[in-house]
């Protein structure tokens, strides 16, 4: 008799197979029979009319800090997530010392944009290195499997002290106990190692953050490191990803490319369609592919939508640095929404200016040929004759003007939506080519990040909703879009224990009502530690979510099961 029984779904089993109807029987948190199965069960789940996929493995989350008190990982747990991976862009939590906790924290809040008194009044700091992180990982109750890159600022402070922390050169000998902690973390169960090198990570002083301008030994060194056991995914964020600059780019990508083939490990890197060379990520694809020949393995790292900042008088807007903004900021919502109705207070706001400008100044000073309302049905891929520039032209009005009217909508509740990255001529084409390339890994999530002016966590529901179901044209087989997000993601970062509905595999699994599938309007919510605000954005559709065999969500709701652990590489089978 089996412990579970899914029976009659459509399977999409993520490996690219053709859709089929059959069942899926689960024994001790793993699948053992799939097709048509006529044995007994303790529990059958009837998922007539229902696709029954793997749960998705998301790459690229920020959940480092909020995995010691959600189980549930939200928003990503309400969009099928079942595997949520951290330890991005070179920020974590650990190893840390003690004395430097709150400056890491400090730094998460900077980088990410997670509220730093939500993060010292979550974080019970049970570990200082990283195997003593993942066993506090372990310890504490949750749905959503969590996975962990070790980040370079955590690992240059941890060993460097301040002088890591301000970036400094690191001694032979440091460069050496820096290889060890990696080897350390990769022996523990780390999936990796990640390190920033763009100008827009910056600590709170405004400062780059550490590792930016680390040398070719250092993470040399660390790719050695991370490659010592035969498996492990180096991640960087390249220097000039910000600019498009197509120098920076050859550079960064042959560093990269040298840093493969030394460690004899991937190294996976954001890219996208970004600044105003909307073709410079087909170089770094022609590069990616040439250094690939070449016996490096280079694994550009991409989001299937626009990365998409939302402004509102609520969260952030490209007022929110102006001082006449800040005067009324702290005032309650109906207060400040008086306020902002006031035509004196428009004028001095519509007139102000950032006081000390910043690589983020930069983005915020233009936005609007790509700036759209979002609406109660968020629209990823706008037409661009409803930007808010094309709209103000019509109207014969400034678009900044015009933004500070739509933002008022709904009390003060509406958003824009800025499609800052992947959008830069007016379709989804190019993403489209790029998610069609071999090369590619589906990223860009940032789950946990940005609390206050993104939230791209359910970028795995708009993979189906979008790409497979609602696109106009050029939409993309299901069994692909499913793959892309489930097995590939999951062995592209060496996990080999899930990502696809075969015997052996572990049985994570979600039961979708495709026809319904659906990412609701986003919110603004104080639910964070402390009283933090945060962005949250939830799903319909999702009728079952299973980790391990048993359902941790059920039509949206948390069910309280906690089946989910820390995803360790050292314990999966080659």
């Amino acid at each position: 008799m089996h412990d579970l029984i899914i029976k009659g779904g459509t399977v999409v089993d993520g490996t690219g197979a053709p859709a089929f109807t059959g069942d899926l029987a689960i024994d001790n948190g793993s699948i053992t029979a799939v097709g048509k199965i006529t044995a007994r069960a303790k529990q059958t789940i009837s998922a007539d009319g229902l696709l029954v996929t793997p749960g998705w493995v998301d790459t690229h989350t920020h959940y480092d800090g909020q995995a010691v008190w959600d189980p549930l990982l939200t928003p990503s747990g309400w969009h099928g997530v079942t595997t949520a991976i951290m330890g991005n862009c070179g920020v974590g939590f650990a190893p840390v010392a003690a004395h430097h906790r709150d400056w890491m924290i400090d730094l998460m809040e900077s980088v990410e944009d997670i509220s730093a008194s939500t993060l010292k009044a979550g974080i019970d700091w049970q570990w200082e290195s990283f195997p003593e992180y993942l066993d506090a990982l372990d310890r504490i109750p949750r749905a959503v499997d969590v996975g962990a890159y070790l980040g370079h600022c955590a690992l240059r402070t941890f060993v460097m002290g301040d002088r890591g922390a301000r970036d400094e050169d690191p001694t032979p000998a440091e460069i050496e106990r820096m290889a060890a902690v990696v080897r350390e973390a990769m022996a523990a169960g780390a999936l990796g190692f990640s390190t920033s090198r763009t100008a827009i990570h910056l600590t709170p002083k405004g400062e780059p953050i550490p590792g930016t301008f680390a040398k070719e030994a250092e993470l040399t060194a660390i790719a050695r490191a991370v490659g010592s056991r035969g498996r492990g995914l180096m991640e960087i964020i390249p220097a000039g990803v910000e600019s498009g600059d197509r120098e920076a780019q050859a550079a960064e990508m042959a560093l990269m490319s040298r840093l493969s083939r030394a460690g004899n490990c991937p190294v996976t890197y954001l890219t996208g369609q970004i600044g105003k060379d909307p073709d410079l990520w087909r170089e770094s694809f022609r590069l990616a592919a040439e250094a690939n020949t070449a016996g490096a393995t280079l694994i550009p790292q991409i989001s299937c939508r626009p990365v998409g900042m939302l402004f509102s008088f609520e969260s952030e807007n490209p007022f929110a640095r102006f001082p006449s903004f800040k005067a009324i900021k702290a005032m309650a919502p109906a207060e400040r929404y008086a306020a902002l109705r006031d035509p004196a207070v428009k004028a001095r706001i519509l007139a102000d200016r950032d006081p000390a400008p910043t690589a983020w100044t930069n983005i915020f000073a233009n936005p609007w040929p790509l700036t759209f309302a979002l609406g109660a049905e968020p629209n990823y891929e706008p037409d661009p004759a409803h930007s808010i520039k094309a709209l103000a032209l019509s109207q014969g009005r400034t678009p900044a003007e015009l933004a500070y009217d739509m933002m008022l909508e709904s009390e003060g509740r509406a958003f824009l939506f800025y499609a800052a990255a992947g959008f830069s001529e007016g379709n989804l084409d190019a993403t489209r080519e790029m998610l069609l390339s071999p090369l590619s890994m589906l990223g860009g999530s940032d789950g946990g990040a940005h609390c206050n002016f993104i939230v791209d966590a359910g970028v795995p529901t708009f993979m189906l909703t979008h790409w497979a179901r609602d696109r106009k044209t050029g939409r993309l087989p299901l069994e692909w879009a499913v793959r892309k997000q489930t097995r590939d993601t999951a062995r592209r970062n060496g996990i080999t224990d899930r990502g696809e509905l075969l015997p052996g595999q572990r049985a994570d699994i979600n039961l979708i009502d495709f026809a319904r599938l659906r990412s609701l309007a986003p919110e603004q919510v104080s639910d964070l530690p402390a009283g933090g605000t945060r962005l949250i954005q939830r799903a319909e559709g999702y009728v079952t979510t299973l980790v391990a065999g048993q359902a941790i969500m059920h039509n949206g709701e948390d069910t309280g099961a906690r089946p989910g652990a820390a995803v360790r590489l050292s314990r999966m089978g080659r």
